[in-house]
């Protein structure tokens, strides 16, 4: 008998795992896939760690949390960069004074703010009903038909018009010269991959891989006294309420005898005709080189194209709409009713953390079953 069945070998399984083996507990992880790390596995290709569920990027303001896992992995110093793709036209991202010069010539903060409120006004919008109009009330006109709209539609298909406009809310718009995305304190990707580190998390814990719970769970929920359960909510539930929706994404993954593809690990398309979203050359993500420092030789490149879900896809992210939100506090209602079963994570809770969010959700999470709240 187990103290807990952790449900899902991905980031918040295993930082949960870890803490209840440092607390004393006995834990068995197990992952209907043949790897763990889940949607931030990381699978060596020709010497470069390819990000096999899309690019991972770490980023955090909390101190905890970026302590925590520097335990497992040393982290590079990353930082994100991306670059748009407009018919051949390239601008920075975020949106900072390279993009504002690109799109108008301008060039100075002052400008750059004159000709952003300019086209506010023009727009004539007072309180964003939707994305279209917040992307427009935040950055212009210009600026969110060339690098927004078109990306942004491919990635949920459908009218930015028929998009609530809190998607879009924490869009970076700087007045300065600084392209780093994320602006976080703390930033990078594990040098090795992230797999390396999930292992380093889960070591000397049992973990079972190529194990689907839903389809064995009288024999595994008997093993332990509680349950972890990192899975999607409503396919536990056997989608007895109705599926919740997800946008899903296919990658079409190249290996390519040239050292250097495009120049940049993240390169956006944000026009509406070319198909996919983006093209992630990996190798990039730890500056061209091994954990040695040696020059990697060819390149693995990474086409994804966004997709609606439908089951047997793989969910990356949740629609928080207010008919999907009204779903989900139904699915909340049923498990409540589950004896020594919690939901956690991103599929659990139906929402889209990023990694340092997952990390200390699964902290807390942790420490509340070690003091029995």
């Amino acid at each position: 008998m187990y103290d807990y069945l952790i449900v899902g070998a991905g980031l918040y399984g295993a930082v949960f795992a870890e803490k209840m083996k440092q607390a004393g507990k006995s834990v068995l992880v197990i992952d209907r896939r043949s790897n763990i790390g889940g949607n931030i596995y990381t699978e060596k290709i020709n010497g470069i760690n390819v990000h096999k569920y899309g690019a991972h990027i770490f980023h955090t303001n909390n101190k905890t949390v970026w302590d925590y896992v520097n335990r497992f992995a040393v982290f590079n110093r990353y930082t994100n960069s991306p670059v748009a793709n407009f018919k051949g036209e390239l601008y920075s991202l975020p949106f900072n004074m390279y993009t504002f010069n690109k799109m108008w010539g301008v060039k100075t903060p002052d400008e750059a703010k004159a000709k952003i409120d300019e086209q506010r006004k023009a727009a004539g919008i007072t309180e964003p009903k939707n994305l279209e109009e917040q992307a427009i009330s935040l950055v212009g006109k210009d600026i969110y038909e060339k690098l927004v709209e078109g990306y942004t539609e491919k990635q949920w298909g459908r009218k930015c018009s028929e998009l609530p406009a809190f998607i879009i809310k924490r869009l970076p718009v700087r007045f300065t010269f600084d392209n780093n995305y994320f602006n976080a304190l703390y930033q990078g990707i594990p040098t090795g991959g992230y797999t390396k580190m999930i292992e380093n998390m889960l070591s000397g814990i049992e973990v079972r891989l190529g194990v689907d719970y839903l389809k064995n769970r009288r024999d595994y929920s008997s093993v332990a006294k509680k349950v972890i359960c990192t899975g999607a909510i409503d396919e536990y539930f056997d989608y007895c309420l109705g599926a919740l929706e997800y946008r899903s994404v296919r990658f079409e993954t190249e290996t390519l005898d040239t050292s250097n593809y495009q120049g940049n690990a993240v390169i956006n398309y944000t026009d509406s005709e070319t198909p996919w979203t983006r093209i992630i050359e990996h190798k990039w993500f730890e500056f061209g080189k091994d954990e040695n420092g040696n020059d990697l030789s060819g390149t693995v490149i990474s086409r994804e194209y966004s997709s609606e879900w439908k089951p047997g896809d793989e969910p990356y992210y949740p629609v928080n709409d207010e008919k999907n939100s009204a779903l989900y506090a139904k699915y909340l209602e049923l498990a409540a009713k589950e004896q020594n079963t919690v939901f956690g994570g991103r599929l659990g809770e139906y929402k889209y953390y990023d990694m340092d969010k997952v990390v200390e959700i699964a902290l807390e999470r942790a420490e509340n079953e070690i003091n029995g709240d």
